[in-house]
């Protein structure tokens, strides 16, 4: 359980103002004492996480946040922060202190909510210290009311009900765009084309690697997983031809040149453009490239934090072919982790990574928030892909964003 990664699970945030019982809530969720508990204001500064396993919902992560009401300029941050993680939260649970009025604090994140339509539920804690809880449900607004749960995070009261309720309340299309189970049926191979460079992580697969793996079996497929260099033999031994061929973006140019014309051919890249976010998007953003002139600035959002070596795809690869691609030099930027910058306006281009270390509310964000500011976006594989002159061929799997591209690049 534990295993699952922060990206794959449902996330479920905690909003409330200081001392509601946020902290307290997830320990009696999670069974455990994972979250530091204090009857001190502001215990909680940064966002906490906490995995956990809600049946049928599959790994969560639970959330907990500073306090919305956080006072002084560190404060106005920690609460800012907490408004941030709407962007890839899933659920949110707006936790309330039974025995204190609904306020302007909640109001405003009943209203972040539905701006970033973003469900939600209200927990209204500590009601084992109210008298009279029908009463409490009654000072609610009336829109949110069947909306509210009344529970006792100290004495455990209310927690099944609660947890009912999120089941209830949770997006049903949280996750449930495949990475290539629906691309090949049963018994069919897919292979693997899994370069080992200097950047490969020491005795491992990356993440979007092993995923896939994972959905090809769930697919009731077969997969295979060879190096560039094997990938001829792979193909002589087989009796019959693939229904996939899986590369790494970074093995283009030749693992193209060695499957047949009439064997689809992507990237892992490309499909997690799929699954993370919009490919049609990003393949939009691709045509923006031959529009960049020398000077142009351009971002690069990597959302995981890695060492870069001399072979690193979006610090050294991408930008030299870029810088060929318009015959001078461009003025990158990288974002690492989390980090999004709110001045996208000065860019000409985003080029962003996989993914995999984000979810897909995550993902839709930073893309709407581009596309706001008419910006193309565009992902690694997808960029990579243009530049070498055969996206149309890696788009083999995807007829319907084929299509679209093509008559695009007509219009152009």
């Amino acid at each position: 359980m534990n295993s699952a990664p922060r990206a794959s699970r449902m996330n479920i945030t905690l909003l409330g103002r200081r001392n509601v019982g946020k902290s307290s809530l997830i320990n009696v969720l999670t069974g455990q004492r994972s979250a530091l508990v204090s009857p001190v204001p502001g215990t909680t500064t940064d966002p906490v996480y906490k995995a956990m396993e809600i049946a049928p919902l599959g790994p969560v992560m639970l959330i907990d946040t500073a306090g919305i009401d956080d006072h002084g300029e560190l404060g106005r941050l920690r609460s800012q922060r907490s408004k941030r993680i709407l962007k890839h939260t899933d659920l949110v649970l707006l936790v309330v202190d039974a025995t204190v009025a609904f306020s302007d604090w909640e109001e405003e994140i009943v209203r972040l909510c539905r701006e970033n339509d973003s469900p939600f539920l209200v927990v209204l804690n500590k009601g084992d210290l109210v008298a009279n809880q029908p009463a409490v449900l009654e000072q609610l607004p009336v829109e949110i009311r069947q909306k509210a749960v009344l529970v006792s995070a100290t004495k455990g009261k209310g927690v099944d009900k609660l947890i009912q309720a999120i089941i209830d309340a949770s997006p049903k299309d949280w996750d449930n765009t495949p990475i290539v189970a629906d691309l090949v049926g049963f018994g069919e191979t897919v292979i693997m084309v899994v370069p080992i460079d200097s950047a490969s992580p020491k005795n491992r697969l990356i993440l979007p690697q092993v995923q896939t793996i994972r959905d090809v079996l769930d697919g009731e497929a077969c997969v295979l997983v060879c190096k560039p260099q094997y990938l001829a033999r792979t193909l002589d031994k087989l009796n019959s031809k693939p229904k996939l061929v899986i590369t790494d973006s970074q093995a283009f140019s030749s693992v193209q040149a060695q499957v047949p014309a009439d064997v689809m051919l992507t990237s892992f890249s490309i499909l997690f453009a799929r699954k993370k976010g919009d490919l049609g998007i990003f393949v939009q953003g691709a045509q923006a490239i031959g529009k960049l002139q020398p000077g142009d600035e351009v971002l690069v959002a990597e959302t995981c934090t890695h060492n870069t070596t001399h072979e690193d795809i979006g610090r050294v690869k991408i930008p030299n072919l870029l810088h060929a691609a318009v015959g001078g030099e461009l003025k990158f930027q990288w974002a690492r982790g989390m980090t999004y910058p709110h001045d996208l306006e000065r860019y000409k281009l985003v080029i962003h990574c996989g993914g995999c270390m984000v979810n897909r509310r995550e993902m839709l964000a930073r893309m709407a928030r581009a596309r706001e500011l008419d910006i193309p976006i565009v992902n690694y594989g997808i960029a990579l892909a243009f530049l070498q002159g055969i996206l149309p061929r890696v788009l083999s799997p995807f007829p319907e964003v084929l299509e679209a591209y093509k008559q695009g690049d007509e219009a152009q």
